[in-house]
């Protein structure tokens, strides 16, 4: 963190102490590369998920995202920052349980595998819209989209780390011929470890005084557009979330080093785009930013999809692994719905209740994708699969068109606008 103190002086309030916080978030983005470093080759290897049964998985995976909203809300005497540590014990104990938990094709291994991703994805859920609100509370107040930028990509170095310490370790498993089980339970005490310490630190945090009580469901009209776009979104990323490693792993045969090795490089971009992105969302725009995204990832789809037909296997490969990264690199816009709430709501308390909202929405959609995804990749082929997620991207695209700005083309304005003032109806 004091490697760059200047950069944390203009985008940090003073006094606003948040070093811990960017702690936390280091520490835990390199547990999760590691737990995601891993995360397919051993569901696939080792669990023998099929790619129907990957749709399934995904669907309880993501329940804690539909259900993040009613979680956050029996949460409402706690403060932000208290909720933030919760999640992170959580984390916490889902990585154990696949740590001690067994590991096998048998119905029980599969359970136990699939129950303890849904606790690690719950701690995982729990913190996404805390920690975009601690992020933005703790910045100057033009300096929201930055402050998520700088926090984004702390998180990409984290993970960057954890890739590609995946990647070692599995060079050295097959240098040595170490295979099997064990190999992952390695990753997954690493990756405990990891996230053990960053539990640790996140209990020196200072309580923030963002609290307050938190409604179930937040809708508002003004934040309808928002909630669209999340079902567009969460629809389309679900589809890469899920079968694009699986397409690398089942079509093209890529090992655990490969995809870690990917995700390295896909977080590596991350690290350096996510500041620059919320950069250009402060000062082109968010608006910009959500139409402008689907451009690359029409072709990147289609590309995913429907390179095998066009291009030798080794080309086609290497097309699918540099499309691989491409969408991780699309993905990062998302953080500009971020700063278009935050441009149109009126207290810090709705700020929070529609970013939850928002992820119960997009979560939605996301367990209904993922299984109708396995059924259409088994029935149909990947072909039709990405397809839909392009033309998913363009409605998103289209949708975003039609936000309405004032003067500031889309810009934060960096203070919460008054319910009748600003609003896009």
């Amino acid at each position: 963190m004091v490697l760059f103190p200047t950069m944390l002086n203009d985008i940090y309030r003073h006094n606003a102490k948040q070093g811990r916080f960017l702690w936390v978030l280091a520490l835990s983005g390199i547990s999760y590369g590691l737990y995601r470093g891993v995360q397919d080759n051993f569901l696939a290897e080792i669990v023998h998920i099929s790619k129907f049964e990957r749709g399934i998985v995904e669907f309880f995976r993501e329940i804690p995202g539909l259900l993040v909203i009613l979680i956050l809300a029996a949460m409402y005497r706690f403060a932000e920052s208290r909720i933030f540590k919760i999640g992170t014990a959580i984390m916490l104990a889902g990585i154990l349980g696949l740590l001690f938990g067994p590991a096998g094709p048998g119905f029980s291994a599969k359970f136990s595998v699939i129950l303890f991703m849904v606790i690690f994805s719950a701690g995982e859920h729990i913190i996404m819209p805390v920690k975009s609100t601690i992020s933005m509370d703790l910045a100057e107040p033009s300096q929201g989209g930055a402050s998520l930028g700088l926090t984004n990509a702390l998180d990409q170095l984290g993970r960057i780390t954890g890739y590609v310490a995946v990647t070692f370790l599995f060079f050295i498993f097959g240098r040595i011929r170490f295979s099997g089980t064990p190999r992952y339970r390695i990753v997954f005490a690493a990756a405990a470890f990891l996230i053990l310490a960053a539990v640790f630190v996140s209990l020196t945090m200072h309580e923030t005084k963002l609290k307050g009580p938190r409604r179930r469901f937040y809708f508002h009209r003004k934040f309808f557009k928002f909630y669209m776009l999340e079902v567009f979104y969460g629809a389309r990323k679900q589809i890469f979330l899920t079968f694009a490693p699986y397409v690398l792993i089942l079509q093209y045969g890529a090992d655990t080093s490969v995809i870690a090795l990917l995700y390295a490089i896909c977080s590596g971009a991350g690290f350096i785009v996510s500041p620059l992105l919320g950069k250009l969302i402060d000062r082109a725009g968010y608006k910009f930013v959500m139409v402008t995204d689907t451009l690359v990832l029409v072709i990147v789809c289609l590309f995913y999809g429907f390179s095998h037909r066009i291009f030798p296997e080794r080309i086609a490969y290497l097309v699918v692994c540099i499309n691989f990264v491409l969408d991780s690199i699309i993905s990062l816009a998302s953080m500009a719905s971020n700063v278009y709430v935050k441009d149109i709501a009126s207290s810090q308390e709705e700020l929070t209740a529609t970013l939850s909202t928002g992820i119960s929405v997009n979560h939605l959609i996301s367990i209904a994708i993922a299984l109708l995804g396995g059924w259409i990749w088994e029935r149909t082929g990947i072909e039709v699969l990405f397809s839909l997620s392009a033309f998913l991207g363009i409605m998103n695209s289209v949708y975003a068109a039609t936000i309405k700005v004032g003067r500031g083309s889309g810009k934060a304005t960096g203070t919460y606008r008054g319910i009748t003032g600003g609003q896009d109806e």
